[in-house]
């Protein structure tokens, strides 16, 4: 037993190391960049030894990972409704909740990620694992913007005047880190992206509430 517990001891002293370099990594990247963040700059944030951090592996799985950890603190979810914030949006009951469900997740997400995803997509262009996992990354959002819609169109609250394709793609245009680092470049917060966005998703991609 005491094997036993020292062995579950050491598991769990290396999963909170390894949270801790993760979240140190994702604020470096997010604030430096991808090249100009380094094994010992990651080191000094998260207060271990720059050995430590090469333990976690590439510097590329390094970015992929603080990227799922910021985003939604899981790694490798495929199905979006495993998680919280898909729970939240299944749970609605009509379709103007839907909209501010779908506003707040995409605010929550964009507040943690915008510049994260900002440096990945530049360290994309000269990292080939990195470019990879960007492109597999977008078609799997769009894969779940069409998951949520596929529910929320079922359910009848999705404007009819418009094919669905397109009405996924109008919303994948409107919740993507593109546009929010476009709407919030003057310094706005996210509050107001959240209330421009919510407006949007009602007027372009739900039915008019008198309509339902």
């Amino acid at each position: 037993m005491p094997r036993s517990y020292r062995s579950t001891l050491r598991e769990q002293q290396a999963e909170q190391t390894r949270t801790r370099v993760v979240a140190s990594a994702a604020q470096l990247f997010a604030a430096e960049g991808y090249a100009r963040t380094t094994f010992a700059k990651i080191a000094a944030a998260a207060g271990v030894s720059a050995e430590t951090v090469q333990g976690q592996g590439p510097k590329a799985a390094l970015m992929i990972a603080a990227v799922e950890y910021a985003a939604f603190g899981v790694s490798g979810e495929e199905n979006v409704f495993n998680l919280d914030a898909g729970r939240r949006m299944l749970a609605v009951d009509d379709c103007t909740a839907a909209a501010d469900a779908l506003a707040a997740m995409h605010a929550e997400v964009f507040e943690r990620i915008a510049h994260l995803a900002l440096a990945l997509t530049g360290a994309a262009s000269s990292d080939p694992e990195l470019d990879r996992y960007l492109t597999e990354t977008l078609a799997s959002v769009n894969l779940q913007i069409r998951r949520i819609l596929t529910v929320y169109r079922d359910r009848g609250w999705l404007r009819e005047d418009m094919p669905f394709d397109e009405i996924v793609e109008t919303t994948a245009v409107l919740v993507s880190v593109q546009t929010y680092l476009q709407i919030t470049r003057d310094g706005r917060r996210v509050a107001p992206y959240r209330t421009w966005l919510r407006r949007m998703l009602a007027e372009t991609v739900f039915r008019p509430p008198q309509a339902n």
